[in-house]
């Protein structure tokens, strides 16, 4: 079985401009229905996801201006 360590690359190396909510909620040490939440409740959380085809994308410049990481 896979450890999530192992499944998400450091945020460092993402070249997407975003990444899914499991992998934001990995990054931000937050379960992703906490990620979900903050998506329904406008201001709720550090940062604002947006919606590609129905489904929530989370901005990777936003992910590395909260937990203080560069590009």
């Amino acid at each position: 079985m896979e450890t999530q360590a192992a499944q998400f690359p450091p945020l460092e190396q993402i070249t997407r401009p975003t990444v899914p909510t499991e992998q934001a909620g990995y990054y931000l040490d937050r379960r992703p229905q906490t990620m979900r939440t903050w998506a329904m409740r406008d201001g709720t959380g550090p940062i604002r996801p947006i919606r590609i085809n129905g489904r929530l994308a989370w901005p990777v410049a936003e992910l590395r201006r909260v937990l203080g990481v560069s590009a």
